[in-house]
């Protein structure tokens, strides 16, 4: 029998429990024990295996960045992936973790409905250390910096976007904003703020609101991001089988980009203007890259993800509810 051979790896970056699908040629799956797979230096369990696919999960405790994958003493050209490891744990994050504009990233604990936690908002240092930085702030929800580089925080219990100073004091910018989650501001600063019954707000500089869009109501979150076209791009996962990403243009009409997603949930773009999704279904779990048209494409992968988001110099987070992982020269 001719030696394996691997010829391709989707995506081409993952973490830890995310699925690596393996392309290639004559794996030996006829024998009494699967082809192994190693990830870096550490075995993979596989999920799936057929003579020119592979389906491995990607083991905890691997040290970020490239490494390789084998399959076996198989031939081919040497298979890289990329690894974001943890970068803060012991989180709640329900949307986006920031990235402010000297690269430290602000995550949340948002906690249960109604509950009063000793630390709303944390600040990570680009070493990695984390600090507290704001509390007070009941069901932290979505967070988003405006043009002149000043954080806002939405509570979803308040239906409040809360403005917070570099000593992290907050004040309401914003209110009566029904259950107030996804946050974006555009260039001219004008935010946007999505209502989990389904009404997009728009905020001006005053933080005087006015309804702007209607999207069919959500069960967790609506998550927001301005394009480089001006136009709102938004996710709120439902109970049905599908979700949409919705455009809605400056005028407020709202059209669908793409209707088969399961459980978008945070959106973002990247330094170079490409729109990125992240879907929560299990198994298919991940961070997708959008096309101006056609269909989505996994970038990354990994269990249950929550939010992303992109420090424009070629860095990555991703996060689940509890860890926000990172990956460097992603984009």
């Amino acid at each position: 029998m001719s030696p394996s051979r691997v010829t391709a790896i989707h995506p081409l970056s993952a973490i830890e429990g995310g699925r690596l699908t393996i392309e290639g040629s004559e794996f030996p799956i006829d024998g009494p024990i699967l082809p192994e797979v190693r990830i870096g230096s550490q075995r993979a369990r596989l999920v799936f295996a057929s003579s020119t696919r592979l389906i491995a999960i990607v083991p905890p405790g691997l040290e970020g960045g490239r490494v390789t994958v084998r399959v076996g003493e198989g031939s081919g050209v040497t298979a890289f992936v990329d690894i974001g490891v943890p970068f803060a744990a012991g989180l709640h994050q329900v949307d986006n973790p920031v990235f402010d504009r000297d690269g430290n990233l602000y995550v949340t604990y948002s906690g249960t409905r109604g509950q009063q936690v000793p630390v709303s908002i944390f600040r990570v240092r680009t070493d990695g250390t984390r600090e507290t930085f704001s509390s007070g702030i009941v069901n932290p929800t979505s967070m988003a910096f405006d043009p002149q580089g000043r954080l806002h925080v939405s509570s979803r219990f308040e239906g409040t976007v809360y403005r917070v100073a570099a000593d992290g004091s907050a004040e309401p910018f914003a209110t009566d904003l029904g259950v107030a989650c996804g946050l974006t501001f555009a260039p001219d600063g004008t935010l946007y703020v999505g209502d989990r019954s389904g009404t997009i707000f728009r905020v001006g500089r005053d933080g005087h609101a006015v309804m702007f869009a209607t999207l069919p109501a959500s069960v967790a979150a609506f998550h927001l991001a301005i394009g480089p076209d001006l136009a709102l791009y938004v996710t709120g996962p439902t109970l049905a089988s599908y979700d949409s990403l919705y455009r809605v243009a400056t005028d407020g009409t709202v059209t669908t980009r793409y209707a088969a997603f399961g459980r978008p949930q945070g959106l973002a773009f990247d330094s170079r203007g490409a729109l990125h999704v992240v879907e929560a279904l299990a198994g298919s779990s991940g961070l997708y890259r959008v096309p101006p048209e056609g269909e989505p494409e996994m970038v990354l992968t990994g269990p249950g993800l929550v939010g992303v988001a992109f420090d424009g110099r070629g860095g990555l987070v991703v996060s689940s509810n509890d860890t926000a992982y990172r990956l460097q020269g992603f984009a």
